[in-house]
């Protein structure tokens, strides 16, 4: 996909740009929220406008855990010729669809600089928004599934080549009001990359990309065998999509509503999420949330 779309305007609305690359034992996160679901304050807030609450969410693994963390929330965010700017940082689509990220933050909580450039190159053709509910009030956009992928670690001196995936998520009223939860794994292997979304009461996506194009199922599908983090969040034992699997995750982010898992082996490399948005809409969590989160005043 070449183009952003229009950036959302109701209150409680959100859309988000999500952007993962795999380089060998290292693995970078990259998401630009406006209608931020991570913002305890735009939950609180429920004529809130989503351009109020913008944020800017970075998280760099390595071995198996978490280097680098960001999540920086400003009060506004512009979109202009392809390139949603938020804070310092911004994210640009090209004609081609390649996707160029430039991050310029500080980490959270302590505010130390960090920066990282991003260049995912699509290697398969995207799919246009996929509904999560009957009504389309949620909306997926794989728009990039397979790509090859550079991640540039100025401060720390690291070039990496690898691969990567880009997606967009959208929707009419917050999370945890009509879509209680969700799951997702992608798999990357040497020739394709599979994703497996699940849905409430059993619901299935499942996205396969390689040279000979891309394809979108839906079934109805047990959910994966689970464990429970401290949090007691139930998360899989196994990263599984389209038939490629990696048992023994690594569990990269844990909290009482999201947990984030990564495991890579024998050519494969997989990233997980578990999100159950109705544990965000506890006033106790919300709260929480404010010791992972800086406030920028102004960008």
């Amino acid at each position: 996909m070449s183009t952003l779309a229009p950036l959302p305007e109701r209150a409680g609305a959100y859309r988000w740009y999500y952007a993962d690359v795999g380089c060998g034992d290292v693995s970078a996160v990259v998401i630009f929220l406006v209608g931020s679901l991570f913002s305890p304050r735009y939950a609180a807030r429920p004529r809130a406008l989503p351009l109020e609450h913008c944020a800017v969410n970075f998280a760099l693994y390595a071995g198996g855990r978490r280097r680098q963390w960001v999540l920086t929330e400003y009060p506004t965010a512009t979109q202009s010729g392809g390139v949603l700017s938020i804070g310092r940082s911004s994210l640009r689509v090209c004609a081609d669809g390649t996707v160029e990220i430039d991050l310029r933050e500080r980490l959270a909580p302590f505010g130390a600089e960090t920066a990282a450039e991003m260049v995912l190159r699509p290697v398969a053709p995207g799919l246009g928004a996929v509904p999560l509910l009957p009504d389309g009030s949620h909306l997926w956009e794989p728009r990039a599934p397979r790509c090859e992928a550079e991640l540039h670690l100025p401060l720390l001196g690291h070039v990496l080549q690898g691969h990567g995936y880009h997606d967009a998520n959208a929707g009419d009223s917050p999370l945890g009001s009509t879509l209680p939860s969700w799951s997702w794994t992608r798999v990357h292997a040497p020739d394709r990359t599979a994703i497996d979304f699940r849905l409430p009461a059993g619901e299935r996506l499942t996205v396969c990309t390689d040279a000979r194009g891309t394809s979108l199922r839906r079934d109805l599908a047990p959910g994966p065998d689970g464990v429970s983090t401290s949090w007691g969040l139930r998360v899989p034992r196994t990263l599984s999509a389209g038939g490629l699997d990696l048992p023994a995750p690594d569990l990269v982010e844990s909290s009482p509503f999201y947990a984030r898992l990564v495991a890579r082996a024998g050519g494969l490399d997989a990233i997980g999420e578990v999100a159950d948005f109705r544990r965000f809409r506890s006033p106790l969590v919300r709260w929480m949330a404010h010791f992972r989160t800086r406030l920028e005043r102004a960008a």
